[in-house]
């Protein structure tokens, strides 16, 4: 298994299991995802569905929160169908969510963080997009959501810069809310799970209303499947899997 649960209960709330941490547990690949993490996250974000769940953690093992995909194992969009997957989850459960982030948060760690509802996130921890290093493209709504969060100007350097970005620094443009890691998520996780519940879901339901549709742009689905399917693409894997320096052509 690559994905660990854990339930805690919280003082002067009846249920033994009202805060899920999930942890992402591939320390050799620095939790980097694959489809069979993927998969065993949805499967972890219906489990605490199901329970009487009020707030949920996700981390990563041993210094790390995600690294990206593994790309050893991506070959085409398929991959991002299934991320795409998870981060809706995240976004739709009723509870409030919590990224609890040291080390790398980058590529698809970084749409993790992003689509949980709160982060929390060490001085030195790093978020980025490299995609425009390996030929691929993060889908619209990724890009809404940093740039709703960080901020225009740090979203144009994150996504066309392919620039990364300190804990310490996402914490000045709010695109983390509190420094620390999993201790101080928990203990914020801990307060938020003696709120109201259904006044949280509520309220999460509305924010979650205020992001604009993003189906009918046919323009942008045409970038991503070109770029999904581009020679830059086959390039960008080809060096990432030889370590070297990759030469894009835009074709």
């Amino acid at each position: 298994m690559t994905v660990h649960i854990e339930t805690r209960g919280v003082e002067g709330v009846e249920a033994d299991d009202v805060v899920t941490v999930i942890t992402l547990d591939r320390p050799e690949r620095r939790n980097a995802l694959d489809h069979a993490t993927l998969e065993e996250l949805t499967d972890a974000l219906e489990a605490a569905a199901a329970r009487p769940t009020r707030v949920l953690i996700i981390t990563g093992a041993e210094g790390h929160f995600c690294s990206g995909a593994d790309l050893t194992g991506v070959e085409n969009a398929s991959f991002a169908g299934l991320l795409q997957g998870v981060l809706d989850r995240l976004r739709d459960v009723s509870f409030p969510t919590i990224a609890a982030i040291d080390g790398a948060a980058l590529g698809a760690g970084s749409q993790l963080a992003i689509a949980c509802d709160l982060r929390v996130a060490a001085a030195d921890a790093s978020f980025g997009v490299p995609a425009a290093k390996l030929g691929l493209m993060v889908n619209h709504w990724t890009v809404q959501r940093i740039a709703t969060l960080a901020g225009p100007s740090m979203a144009r350097a994150i996504l066309l810069t392919a620039e990364v970005v300190s804990g310490a620094d996402a914490l000045r443009v709010g695109l983390v809310n509190r420094q620390g890691s999993l201790p101080e998520a928990l203990e914020w996780a801990e307060q938020i799970a003696k709120l109201a519940p259904l006044t949280i879901a509520g309220h999460k339901l509305m924010l979650n209303r205020l992001e604009p549709s993003l189906d009918n742009f046919a323009d942008v689905a045409a970038a991503f499947d070109r770029a999904w399917n581009s020679n830059d693409f086959a390039e960008g894997i080809d060096a990432f899997r030889s370590r070297r320096t990759p030469v894009f052509r835009g074709e």
